[in-house]
């Protein structure tokens, strides 16, 4: 069973203990939750390639700490001026390419999200936030066990000859082009990224994806959050482009369906992921950056009739045609940060900017390719995100709780457990943080879960007790290894007292929850 850490004066999450280290070191000198968020992010940029960067995108939820506001940033890029969807299409392509190709890769929004995320809630200097991430990437950081896999395979494709170096965890990795990006940012701010050395890079590396003024357009925008009450709180995530609809619908029919009051059981998990599936079955098909109304009631109160608690549905016809990282941190003063950051899957697109060596992802798979689909790829446009940070807040609009997951389209699944274990069984952010789960899997990327919304199987992890009640009821099963594959969950519950309880994922190996 992982370990609950506790603390007083603020804690911070993260997948690497190097990152939770430089977040609590901001804590330390008078930062707020936000400059601790962004120093820990900007050292997972160097050290979590393999899930994160500078080339990914991000998104936060902030609950400003004082009058019990939540605020929603997105930081995910825009597709290109050059962004052609015919032209794909007549190459053959009936979805986004996966990997290798630049099309797939929006213009990366990390850097502006840390710069309005400052901004808005910054108390140091942004430049001696981003110093960890510079000294690790200059001086050299230990390979973690999750990056082996990955930086074989980078190795080998132009832009990846940082990752030559490891052959084993624990081989010094130097990243010496990211060091000069995030010194850039940290002199000139926006500029010296999106149109300093890495932005040329991209330009070349584009050959008319993208023109100057695609660089010299800011992807980071304050937008509102979108919430739900569920087991007695408000819970919330980020609205469209943004998946965060899918954990919030299925929190709201859960809260209505007659659980068991023990997780063990396998009504639990069938009647959770029931309400996964009827609320995801269609995501392809609603999913834009301009959709609205997702969360009607009666709309929730439609889906959750769905639900039978002796069977699984069959939804009938088929919806419309990585990796993540994410971290969270709480201040003294109540401020909390829920931050997810990401390539999409793993190394993201493997094309790498050849100027600095950083890894671009691969968010534009989230684009549609059938033709007047209002996710179709095109210029200026935001894909569908997986991206779903999480924040709790009790009815007093006082902050309970950041949590998230990496996972793909398994994100709110995963949350949707946790969050369940945490407020509908009060269970502590350790054990319901590092408890066996289930997904729903379609085999493939990861990415192409509601392709084919009856063809999934429920992927049961090592040790979970509802393998042969599933069964019973419907689900096709398959046994997984714990690890990674079930996302990498962190979470800091606040207690009344305003006590800080944390929980870094166990699957996550290197994994921190740090507190002073």
């Amino acid at each position: 069973m992982h370990d609950t850490r506790y603390a007083t004066s603020g804690m911070v999450c993260s997948v690497d203990h190097l990152a939770s280290a430089a977040g609590v070191a901001a804590l330390d000198r008078g930062g707020s939750a936000a400059d601790a968020a962004i120093a820990a992010n900007a050292v997972l940029t160097v050290t979590a390639p393999h899930m994160c960067g500078l080339g990914g995108d991000l998104f936060a939820l902030v609950h400003d700490g004082s009058s019990g506001g939540v605020s929603a940033l997105n930081a995910s890029g825009r597709a290109g001026s050059g962004a052609d969807p015919d032209r794909l299409r007549a190459e053959g392509h009936e979805r986004m390419p996966h990997l290798h190709d630049i099309r797939s890769v929006p213009v990366p929004g990390c850097v502006d999200g840390w710069l309005a995320l400052h901004e808005r809630h910054g108390r140091l200097p942004l430049a001696s936030l981003l110093e960890p991430a510079i000294r690790l990437a200059s001086a050299g950081f230990p390979a973690s066990p999750l990056l082996l896999a990955g930086a074989r395979i980078a190795a080998g494709r132009p832009g990846g000859g940082d990752f030559a170096v490891v052959h084993e965890a624990g081989d010094r990795v130097r990243r010496p082009g990211v060091a000069r990006a995030l010194s850039a940012v940290a002199a000139d701010g926006r500029d010296g990224f999106y149109l300093g050395e890495f932005g040329e890079g991209l330009l070349e590396l584009g050959a008319g994806e993208y023109d100057r003024a695609d660089l010299a357009r800011p992807n980071a925008d304050w937008v509102t959050p979108l919430g739900i009450r569920a087991f007695g709180h408000d819970i919330w995530s980020m609205p469209p482009n943004s998946q965060g609809y899918l954990l919030l619908m299925a929190l709201g029919i859960a809260d209505g369906l007659d659980l068991p009051a023990s997780p063990d059981d396998p009504l639990w998990a069938h009647l959770l992921a029931e309400a996964a599936r009827v609320s995801g079955h269609d995501r392809l098909a609603l999913l834009h950056e301009d959709a609205k109304d997702l969360l009607a009631p009666e709309e929730i109160e439609r889906r959750r009739a769905l639900v039978d608690p002796a069977r699984r549905l069959r939804l009938g016809a088929p919806a419309a045609p990585g990796d993540t990282t994410y971290l969270c941190a709480v201040d003294g003063d109540g401020m909390g940060v829920s931050l997810i950051q990401s390539n999409a899957a793993g190394f993201g697109s493997m094309v790498f900017e050849p100027r600095t060596g950083i890894n671009l992802h691969n968010r534009g798979i989230g684009f549609s390719l059938t033709p007047g689909h209002p996710a179709e790829y095109g210029p200026g446009r935001r894909p569908p995100h997986t991206l779903a940070p999480a924040l709790v807040t009790r009815a007093d609009g006082s902050l309970r709780s950041v949590v998230g997951t990496m996972g793909g389209d398994a994100q709110p699944q995963v949350l949707l457990q946790v969050i369940t274990r945490l407020l509908r069984h009060g269970e502590l952010p350790g054990p319901a943080i590092s408890a066996p789960r289930w997904r729903i899997g379609a085999g493939g990327t990861g990415f192409d879960t509601w392709y084919a919304p009856d063809d999934t199987v429920l992927d049961l992890e090592e040790g979970a007790p509802w393998s042969d009640g599933l069964a019973a009821l419907g689900h096709p099963v398959t046994a997984r290894p714990y690890g990674g594959m079930f996302g990498h969950a962190h979470l800091i519950d606040v207690r009344p007292d305003g006590t800080l309880a944390g929980a870094a994922d166990p699957r996550a190996l290197i994994g921190a929850a740090i507190g002073r």
